[in-house]
């Protein structure tokens, strides 16, 4: 029986960082590829390498916070970590579905939050904090862009603008028998520059997607007498967030890079930074908050 639950854990974890690996990887590079700095192939395996390098080292803070202080490791019984992932899982599915960038962190809190309340071992206090971080996170990301945006924008887009491509930064030429890949044309240094800091701000998202989310697909698996080792999770978590990316994050890298604004590569960049650094400096302290939420606010302030 233990080992069919052992297995099933599994499974479900693995449906669970499916559906973070597509809903982060649109919060990660939307901006990137709304610029048509990168394909989405190419969005994608950044994504996940930089997503495994944010949890296997600052997202061990976040999993052990979620799998042993929200409420206590031994609650996590097999029957529990698989239902708290299942449901996880399954209101992600749905958001990913519909195209909608959705927190993981608040899902995977709030299932852990009910076996909490149910068998009345919930940290309360640390919950407090939590939440608060969730009110905090996505104000300073929205006070922070409309402060930008109304400010300190225009002076920045008169000094460091640079040009929305409307072919792909990156071209290939096919005329020979191997492709190769050239600069387009239209890409001045100024917005080679830019082109590149935007991509290596989205890497640097991704490692915050890596931190803040491994905990999510696995932390009720991991533990003192949970399924999985530490780096085990890790592995397992990010293996299936690259299932996610290459296929359902189709979806939200549009509805983040193109439906919610017409963004120039300028924004993309400080949306990057503002929502990337609000969620490192969240998963360093342990605390589980939504980098969707955080960029997703960032962008309506800009």
């Amino acid at each position: 029986m233990v080992s069919l639950l052992t297995v099933a854990g599994i499974l479900v974890a693995v449906f669970v960082g499916f559906n973070i690996g597509g809903s982060s990887t649109g919060v990660a590079f939307g901006p990137a590829v709304g610029s048509r700095l990168v394909r989405k192939a190419t969005a994608a395996a950044l994504f996940v390498g930089f997503a495994f390098l944010g949890a296997w080292t600052v997202g061990r803070n976040v999993i052990a916070t979620m799998s042993s202080s929200i409420v206590p490791a031994a609650q996590f019984t097999p029957i529990a970590g698989v239902a708290v992932l299942f449901f996880t899982g399954l209101s992600l599915l749905i958001s990913n579905l519909y195209g909608v960038p959705a927190s993981t962190s608040m899902t995977a809190v709030g299932a852990i939050v009910g076996l909490g309340l149910a068998t009345d071992t919930l940290n309360q206090a640390l919950m407090f904090v939590i939440v608060s971080a969730w009110i905090v996170a996505p104000l300073l990301s929205f006070a922070i862009g409309l402060v930008v945006g109304r400010y300190l924008y225009p002076y920045l887009d008169r000094y460091a603008a640079f040009t929305k491509f409307d072919l792909h930064f990156i071209q290939l030429d096919r005329s020979g028998t191997i492709p190769r890949p050239h600069i387009n044309p239209n890409a001045s240094p100024q917005d080679i520059v830019g082109s590149v800091s935007v991509v290596v701000i989205a890497c640097y998202m991704a490692f915050s997607a890596g931190a803040s989310n491994a905990a999510n697909a696995v932390a009720p698996l991991v533990g003192p007498g949970g399924t999985l080792s530490v780096d085990q999770g890790v592995l397992l978590a990010v293996v299936a967030f690259g299932l996610g990316s290459f296929t359902i994050a189709r979806r939200t890298l549009e509805t983040v890079g193109d439906d919610i604004t017409e963004l120039p590569i300028l924004a993309s960049l400080i949306v990057s930074i503002v929502g990337g650094t609000v969620i490192t400096i969240l998963s360093y302290l342990g605390i589980p908050a939504s980098l969707a939420v955080s960029t997703t606010s960032t962008i309506i302030g800009l």
